[in-house]
C-alpha cells in the first residue's frame, strides 16, 4: 500500500518516516465529495476491497512503525459511510502491531451517529476530523459538509470516550479573517477537542481554489499560543504544517481534562 505523504507529495515526509509515523488513505482513491480545495479524484468509487485490512496490516508491521494514522476518502455511497471498514483496518493494525498507537482521521459520515459509535466500538488512541476552513467559506470550499456537523461529530467522540483525545485541522489563506480563526479555534475548544493542527492551504492544481493570502509564520505563531491559551494540549501551527504532521509527538503532549473542561 501508498502512504498519503508520498502521493500527496508531503513536504514533512522525512520528519514523520523518521519519527515512525505514516497516514494512509483507505477505501479507494475517488471520493464522492466535490470540495473545491482537494485535488483526490471525485466520482464513483469502486466497492470495498474486504483484504485491505490486511494488507494495511502488513504494511505497518513491515514499516515498524509506532504509530498509524488511518484516513480515508469520503464515501457517502456506503450505508455506514465506511464506518465499519474503519474499524476493521483498526483492529487488524493492532493485531499486527500491538505496541503502535492508531489515530483515525475520519470523514463526517454524512452525520450518521451509528457510524461513529461503529468506529469508536475498535482500537482508537486519537479520532481527528478536521473542519478545514471557517463556517462562512463552507459552501464555497465544503459545498457537501456542514460545519455544525463536524462539530458534533467531534463533540459526540469526546461524550462517548472520555478518555479519547480529538484532533482537528483548519486551512488558513482562503479567505478567512482574524474574527473568524478566532471562533473557529473557540468552539472546537468548546466541545473537547485537545490537539489543534493550523497549516497554509496551497493550491493543489489550476483546477482548485486559488490562495487568498499567504500567512506570515509569525501569524501562526500566534495562532498557536492562543490556542494553547484557551485550553489545547497540544498544537502544531506553521506555513508546511498538514494534519498529520508530528501526529505522535501530538499524541502524546495531549492530556485530559481540557482546562475548562
Amino acid at each position: 500500500m501508498a502512504t498519503v505523504c508520498q502521493e500527496a507529495r508531503c513536504p514533512n515526509i522525512g520528519a514523520c518516516f523518521a519519527e515512525g509515523t505514516a497516514t494512509f488513505m483507505i477505501m479507494g482513491r475517488i471520493c464522492t465529495r466535490r470540495c473545491s480545495f482537494c485535488a483526490v479524484q471525485q466520482g464513483e468509487p469502486q466497492p470495498l476491497d474486504d483484504e485491505e485490512p490486511a494488507r494495511l496490516a502488513g504494511a505497518v508491521a513491515q514499516m515498524r512503525l509506532r504509530h498509524v494514522v488511518i484516513t480515508s476518502v469520503t464515501r457517502d455511497d456506503l450505508a455506514d459511510g465506511g464506518a465499519l471498514h474503519f474499524r476493521h483496518c483498526a483492529e487488524e493494525v493492532e493485531a499486527a502491531l500491538p505496541d503502535a498507537t492508531i489515530e483515525l482521521l475520519v470523514p463526517d459520515f454524512a452525520g450518521r451517529r451509528e457510524s461513529l459509535d461503529e468506529v469508536l466500538r475498535g482500537p482508537v488512541d486519537v479520532l481527528g476530523h478536521n473542519v478545514e476552513t471557517v463556517p462562512r467559506l463552507y459552501p464555497t470550499v465544503r459545498p457537501a459538509a456542514s460545519f455544525e456537523r463536524s462539530l458534533d461529530l467531534l463533540r459526540r467522540a469526546r461524550e462517548r470516550r472520555s478518555d479519547l483525545p480529538t484532533k482537528s485541522g483548519l486551512m488558513l489563506g482562503l479567505g478567512e479573517s482574524h474574527d473568524e480563526i478566532e471562533e473557529v479555534i473557540v468552539r472546537l475548544c468548546s466541545v473537547g477537542c485537545s490537539i489543534l493542527t493550523l497549516g497554509q492551504y496551497l493550491q493543489p492544481t489550476r483546477d482548485q481554489l486559488p490562495v487568498a493570502r499567504y500567512v506570515a509564520p509569525e501569524e501562526f505563531d500566534d495562532w498557536a499560543d492562543r490556542a494553547r491559551s484557551l485550553g489545547f494540549s497540544a498544537v502544531q501551527a506553521g506555513p508546511l504544517v498538514r494534519s498529520s504532521y508530528h501526529a505522535a509527538q501530538l499524541h502524546s503532549e495531549a492530556s485530559f481534562p481540557l482546562e475548562g473542561s
